[in-house]
């Protein structure tokens, strides 16, 4: 089942959740929607469910217009954060509920009825668990059965919210593992929304980020990564460093250093920020000449190391700018830079808190101040 959003706009009150949404879901395909709270993803989840209504737009599933079909004909399955498993019911009457409620003529009979659950179980897992109550399982158990419920009816979009927020990390690790398996196996067109980088990144075929109820960027995880459309982009997928400076004939100067930016060839004298995220910052003690290169042009940042944090394989090193080379014991919050590298190289430097160090760039995405203009 393929889905065709066009030209959605949802307002609420002076609320705008939902700017102009534009989207195509191919059939089969696992689709993240990620982004911040109220930013318009459940909304927009919402309103392929049918549970709210577009004030704008129309939604087509496999090119039939079913903007106004009631949510009851859709024939999407949906699974909450919160489970919303029966709790008077077994595991088993939990499955089976939207079976047993169908009209008469599509009912299945008893014994088809128990035949699907059980296969459902088993796909999910969980068959040894069929006579017990909700309140007997575990956080992840409970949403393996919820999802087990949205499949029983065999819809043709399975729609999540935020399916593993309310369980711990470890979990939920577990939990996203086990998705992406089962969609694999199952190729249910399958949407679900998330505020959680590293769940959409590690599960989705496509992701969307979404941001005040506007689309900022579709693409694969690795695109997205790799190739951010925009700022909003860039510090939303993981840690990042941002760094203030000018563009001018595609050099970007950056509070005391300089990169070669020729995509910006043509800017002259145009503010400009850039993004770096931590494991592309070169680290290394500071010596008197070592921030400038061959013609002179300053390289890197001086920075003070305040604080290290080295958990397993990884040192985060936290830096604080110092300008004119001296300790900034006065840098405010938002100075601080954060460095990633490997732990047994922060112990072979034998760096230590105070120390002076050179923080040097390898990558940086450089993008101008739109109000500036080139």
């Amino acid at each position: 089942m393929s889905i065709e959003i066009r030209n959605v706009s949802k307002q609420f009150g002076d609320f705008q959740a939902l700017r102009d949404v534009s989207l195509d879901i191919a059939s089969g395909e696992l689709i993240a929607l990620l982004g911040p709270s109220g930013c318009g993803k459940t909304t927009l989840l919402r309103i392929i469910a049918g549970l709210e209504t577009a004030d704008v737009g129309s939604i087509h599933f496999s090119g039939e217009d079913t903007t106004d079909v009631h949510v009851r004909e859709r024939n999407v399955g949906f699974v909450f954060q919160h489970y919303a498993l029966f709790r008077h019911m077994t595991v088993f009457e939990n499955v089976a509920f939207g079976l047993r409620v169908k009209p008469r003529s599509e009912r299945p009979s008893e014994a088809q009825i128990k035949q699907k659950v059980m296969d459902l179980l088993k796909l999910v897992q969980l068959d040894w668990l069929a006579e017990r109550y909700p309140s007997q399982l575990s956080g992840g158990q409970r949403q393996r059965i919820a999802l087990a419920r949205a499949l029983a009816v065999e819809p043709k979009v399975l729609l999540l919210d935020e399916p593993f927020g309310a369980l711990d990390a470890k979990v939920r690790k577990e939990l996203r593992r086990w998705l992406r398996r089962l969609h694999d196996e199952l190729h249910v067109t399958s949407i679900f929304v998330t505020h959680d980088q590293e769940e959409a990144l590690e599960v989705a075929d496509r992701v969307v980020v979404i941001n005040q109820g506007k689309i900022e960027q579709s693409g694969t995880p690795q695109q997205v990564w790799d190739h951010p459309a925009s700022p909003f982009v860039y510090g939303f997928l993981g840690d990042v460093n941002l760094f203030h400076g000018r563009a001018h004939e595609g050099l970007v100067h950056l509070e005391g250093m300089e990169l070669d930016s020729p995509e910006h060839h043509q800017a002259q004298n145009a503010k400009a920020f850039a993004y770096v995220r931590p494991h592309d910052l070169d680290v290394e003690r500071y010596t008197s000449g070592a921030g400038v290169d061959e013609d002179g042009r300053p390289r890197g940042i001086v920075a003070q190391l305040e604080r290290a944090i080295v958990v397993g394989p990884i040192a985060r090193l936290e830096l604080i700018p110092t300008g004119d080379h001296q300790p900034a014991h006065n840098a405010a919050p938002q100075a601080l830079i954060e460095a990633q590298i490997p732990a047994q190289q922060y112990r072979d430097m034998g760096f230590a808190q105070g120390d002076m160090l050179l923080v040097t760039p390898r990558r940086a995405r450089v993008f101008l101040d739109q109000a500036s203009g080139i």
